[in-house]
C-alpha cells in the first residue's frame, strides 16, 4: 500500500512538496493545502461530525461534516468526494466551493499543530450516513441555526463558522466562490 502524502505549500499557497500524511502533525506542522465540507441537506441541517477518538488531531472533538487533505495532483472537490466516501459512506449531489481562501493555524494543549490553507466547501446531500469508526466517532444532522451555539466544537471549525456566517444566514443562499481565487497549489 502507498503512503499516503500531503503537499505542502509556501506563503503564496504555492507547491513546494510533499510529505507522508502520517507524519505531517506535530509541534513545527509545515503549512500544507487540505479542505472542509460542510454536508447540508435540503432543510439546511448540517451533518456534524465527531472525530474518531483514535485521530492524533483533536481527537473526539465536534466539527464540521468532513475535512482531509488532497493527493499530490489531485483536485480539490475530488478530494472532497473521495474523503466523505471514505469517512461516511456518503457520495454528494453538489460539491460547491465557498471559502477558496480560509487559513488557519490551530495548536492542541499538548503542542500538536494544524497548519493549513483550508478552502471550504458546501456539499449537498441527504441521508443516513455509513461512518468509518476509525474517522468518526458519531454524528448527528443540527439545524443550521444552532451549530454556532453548540460548545467544544473544532478550532477550524469555529473559525469557519464565523466566516460562512459572513455570506448569509441560509446555507442554501452562499455565493459559489471564483475557484480563480483558491491557492495555486489547489489549482491541479
Amino acid at each position: 500500500m502507498e503512503t499516503e502524502k500531503v503537499v505542502l505549500v509556501d506563503e503564496a499557497g504555492r507547491a513546494i512538496g510533499s510529505q507522508d500524511k502520517a507524519t505531517v502533525h506535530h509541534r513545527s506542522t509545515p503549512l500544507h493545502l487540505a479542505f472542509s465540507s460542510y454536508v447540508l441537506d435540503r432543510q439546511d441541517r448540517l451533518l456534524l461530525t465527531q472525530r474518531a477518538h483514535s485521530k492524533t488531531t483533536w481527537p473526539g472533538v465536534w466539527t464540521n461534516s468532513c475535512c482531509g487533505h488532497p493527493l499530490p495532483g489531485e483536485p480539490l472537490a475530488d478530494a472532497v468526494r473521495r474523503r466523505l466516501g471514505d469517512e461516511l459512506g456518503v457520495v454528494p449531489d453538489d460539491v460547491e466551493l465557498v471559502l477558496p481562501e480560509f487559513r488557519y493555524r490551530a495548536e492542541m494543549p499538548a503542542g500538536i499543530v494544524e497548519n493549513e490553507l483550508c478552502p471550504v466547501y458546501r456539499v449537498r446531500w441527504s441521508g443516513d450516513p455509513s461512518p468509518d469508526p476509525a474517522e468518526v466517532a458519531a454524528y448527528e444532522w443540527v439545524e443550521w441555526s444552532q451549530v454556532g451555539a453548540r460548545p467544544g466544537l473544532s478550532p477550524w471549525c469555529e473559525l469557519q463558522l464565523a466566516a460562512l456566517s459572513g455570506l448569509g444566514p441560509t446555507p442554501a443562499d452562499w455565493p459559489v466562490a471564483d475557484p480563480e481565487l483558491l491557492p495555486p497549489a489547489a489549482k491541479a
